[in-house]
């Protein structure tokens, strides 16, 4: 996907809600595409973080933790703000959020990585385990590498390529943070390595040869791009997007 001109966009005020390395760099790139950020909620600004505040965003941005997206996408959404949210390990709560997005007649894009790299990586390993169904010798394994800050482990992004494994490769029934002991474990090993951004590798190995497909990020640019323009694609949207649809596949 090529991004818009940036001359033919409509500038939006943003909500950044989650102001670490992973919100400076997302203002960096809103900032160069002519936005302007009006809101930083950190754990220092939560006396910010109201309904008044929220409605004078076009869009929120939210990058936090896993114990603290929930509410803050809910917070968004029940103020009328479209939300862009790119925290990780809360999934077990989706049915929740969705229920609220719909209730309240929201927007919310969610994606597990918002970098264009990754999400074309997406669809390779989804076409890579189609064809890998078939082929019965070749096991097939992932490694996720990510900095000591990284709070949960699998990544996100690596549940996700999981996902897509288990969905095309039958005799794979699930993911485990391990080495596999069961034939039909995908095994996923993380490790935690400073500075790393992000890397991404699945193995398919047999006795005659492997097969590698790796993604790694250079840095939080990657991620922080692909998120801003999400939001400029969630703006004035109801529903609910993935990057699929920002990117047109």
């Amino acid at each position: 996907m090529n991004s818009p001109n940036i001359a033919s966009l409509k500038k939006m005020t943003i909500a950044l809600i989650g102001y670490g390395k992973m919100g400076k760099a997302i203002e960096e790139i809103a900032l160069q595409r002519g936005h302007t950020v009006v809101l930083k909620i950190d754990i220092n600004t939560m006396d910010q973080f109201t309904k008044d505040n929220l409605q004078s965003c076009d869009v929120a941005i939210e990058f936090t933790s896993p114990h603290s997206a929930v509410e803050n996408i809910i917070t968004c959404l029940r103020a009328g703000l479209p939300v862009v949210s790119g925290s990780t390990g809360w999934l077990g709560r989706w049915e929740e959020v969705k229920g609220e997005c719909d209730k309240n007649n929201g927007g919310l894009l969610y994606a597990s990585n918002y970098s264009v790299g990754v999400n074309i990586f997406f669809e390779v390993n989804k076409r890579l385990a189609q064809l890998m169904n078939q082929h019965k010798d070749y096991e097939v394994s992932m490694t996720e590498i990510h900095h000591t800050e990284k709070r949960d482990a699998p990544s996100g992004t690596a549940i996700t390529l999981a996902e897509q494994i288990l969905e095309n490769i039958g005799r794979k029934k699930q993911w485990v943070n391990q080495p596999g002991i069961s034939p039909e474990d995908l095994p996923i090993i993380s490790e935690r390595i400073d500075p790393a951004p992000g890397t991404h590798i699945v193995k398919y190995t047999s006795p005659i040869d492997d097969i590698e497909i790796i993604h790694t990020a250079h840095s939080r640019k990657g991620f922080a791009t692909g998120a801003v323009l999400g939001a400029e694609f969630l703006q004035d949207k109801k529903g609910i997007y993935s990057m699929k649809d920002v990117l047109g596949f």
